[in-house]
Parts: C-alpha cells; sequence; structure tokens
C-alpha cells in the first residue's frame, strides 16, 4: 500500500511540474506586441515619405495581428 501511495504522489508531483512549466507558454504564446498608432506616427516622423512609411507599418501591424509572419530588417550595429 505504502509502494502505491509513493508511486501515486510521484506521478502527481510529476504531473504539477509539469503544467506549471508549461502553463507561462501557453499564457504568452498568442499574445504579439503591435505598435501603436502614436508609435508608428513617431517613427515616420523622420522619414522622407511619411504616408508610405505609415501605411507600410500599418499592413505589418495588421498582418502581425492576424498572426501572420513579418519580416524585420535588422541593422548591424558599429561601434
Amino acid at each position: 500500500m505504502k509502494d502505491l501511495n509513493l508511486i501515486i504522489f510521484k506521478t502527481m508531483k510529476l504531473a504539477l511540474n509539469i503544467s506549471l512549466l508549461l502553463f507561462p507558454f501557453l499564457l504568452l504564446g498568442e499574445k504579439s506586441f503591435a505598435l501603436t498608432d502614436y508609435q508608428i506616427k513617431k517613427i515616420c516622423k523622420n522619414e522622407k515619405k511619411e504616408s508610405t512609411c505609415i501605411n507600410n507599418l500599418r499592413d505589418k501591424k495588421s498582418n502581425l495581428k492576424k498572426g501572420n509572419l513579418i519580416e524585420i530588417p535588422v541593422i548591424p550595429y558599429k561601434r
């Protein structure tokens, strides 16, 4: 009887640990953080073609909210 209780206890402890490990991934997995309209206007304020920049970023924002992948250019850091 003690062996059975020990096996059940270990199994439940393992199930709890696995669920605690997977819970944050399920919570944070569906969220995507897109720019606000104010941030888009602030970024595009210094561009030559401000309206084109705003339209491009709004398109990327809507694609990101739909769950589609978007390309993000990476600019190398120069020292």
